[in-house]
This record gives C-alpha cells, sequence and structure tokens, in this order.
C-alpha cells in the first residue's frame, strides 16, 4: 500500500468515527463499543431550556395518531380506544412496567392518566445540556417524538427521575438496567449527544455486568 493510500484509508477512518451511528447501523453493535464513540464532556448550562423547544406531541409516521398514543399501544395490552378514533385514543389497558416489574392499570383521566406516563429515556432536559440546544427545532421534535427514546411507565418512577441520566438514576428493576443503558447510548449516539463523565462510568459499570447486550434499533 502506497503513502497517498494509507493516508486516505486513515482520513476515511477517521471520518467514519466521527459520524453519529444510527441505531439501524448500530443495531449488530454492542452497547459499550457504541459508548466509546461518543463524545465525553462538561454539562452545558441549562439556560434557554423549555419543554417546548421540543415541540408537542406529534405523528411523525403519519398513521393519525399522536406519539403519546402509539406508545401507549405499543407499550399496553388489553386495550380500549375511545370511540370513532380509528383506534388512537386509548381509554384503559393495562402496562406490565419495565422500570419496577409492577402491573399497572390504566385508566384515561385528569388523575388516573399520571399512573402511566411516557418517559424519554434520555430525559429532554438532560439532551439539551448534553447537545441538543445545537439541534434544529426539526431535530428537537424528531427526538422528543423518537419511539427509541420513548417508554410508558409507572408515573412515579417517571417523576422520580426527572432530569437524572444514568449516574442519577436508574429502574429500580435490576435486571431491566442494561437494556436502558443501552437505549440511552443509542439514543445519544443517532442524535450526536455526549455523555458526562460520571453519566458515562456508571454506564461502564452496568454494561460490565451485561457484556454482550447490544445497542436497540427501535
Amino acid at each position: 500500500m502506497s503513502i497517498w493510500e494509507k493516508r486516505l484509508s486513515i482520513a476515511l477512518l477517521a471520518i467514519l468515527l466521527a459520524s453519529p451511528i444510527e441505531p439501524v447501523q448500530a443495531a449488530d453493535q454492542k452497547a459499550s463499543l457504541v459508548l466509546e464513540t461518543l463524545s465525553v464532556k462538561g454539562r452545558a448550562p441549562k439556560t434557554g431550556y423549555d419543554r417546548s423547544s421540543f415541540g408537542d406531541w406529534a405523528d411523525p409516521d403519519k398513521n393519525g395518531c399522536d406519539t403519546r398514543n402509539d406508545i401507549l399501544k405499543r407499550d399496553l395490552i388489553s386495550i380500549s380506544y375511545k370511540a370513532k378514533t380509528r383506534d388512537c385514543v386509548v381509554l384503559a389497558g393495562v402496562l406490565v412496567d419495565r422500570y419496577s416489574g409492577e402491573t399497572i392499570n390504566f385508566v384515561r383521566g385528569n388523575v388516573t392518566s399520571m399512573e402511566v406516563q411516557i418517559d424519554h429515556v434520555v430525559a429532554l432536559s438532560n439532551a439539551w445540556q448534553t447537545g441538543a440546544f445545537k439541534l434544529t427545532a426539526d431535530q428537537r421534535k424528531a427526538l422528543a417524538n423518537d419511539p427509541l427514546n420513548l417508554f410508558a411507565v409507572k408515573g412515579r418512577l417517571n417523576s422520580q427521575k426527572g432530569d437524572g441520566d444514568a449516574a442519577t438514576w436508574l429502574p429500580p428493576l435490576k435486571s431491566f438496567r442494561c437494556t436502558y443503558v443501552a437505549q440511552q447510548i443509542a439514543v445519544k449516539a443517532k442524535y450526536s449527544l455526549w455523555v458526562v463523565a460520571p453519566e458515562k462510568a456508571a454506564m461502564v459499570s452496568i454494561l460490565a455486568k451485561c457484556p454482550t447486550q447490544k445497542v436497540p434499533v427501535s
């Protein structure tokens, strides 16, 4: 191999390593390897953050239902729907909660809806402070509505988590922690977000217990 070819190969490798890993490309990647592609930086200021910066629930897959109802339909069983909504608006169902292992009845209502909430796996405030402030409005809306970044979960655990990262909050169900951390890594890779040092250390510690854990596609 000539010197020019060697230089070209090195340049191409640098480009590939610098590119954010899309979930489809990362599907066969171990979470620990994808984690190593993420930049490690300090948290950016929360200045300018507002939930509205990520837009409202949308309909990115154009199926006529907003993302919140799509996630309820995906994650609940024994579902009943509001009449004349083309099976879009979920009125009731049963959630087997990923974070706790508990079985929770969901009933739509001003108070009862809070029992089951939609969690952003990478919290939007955390995303803002780890690079999302640099994304366009459309990219932030995509992040907030991406099924890869959304779970229906026990409401109290979602509130407890707040904007915590893996260093400050993990699901109480220990058997789900590897999957949870891999999900966060996939989201951060997809949207070119970074991790802070304590967050990465916590992820490394969790993944050491499941070295074959792969990042999810969706």
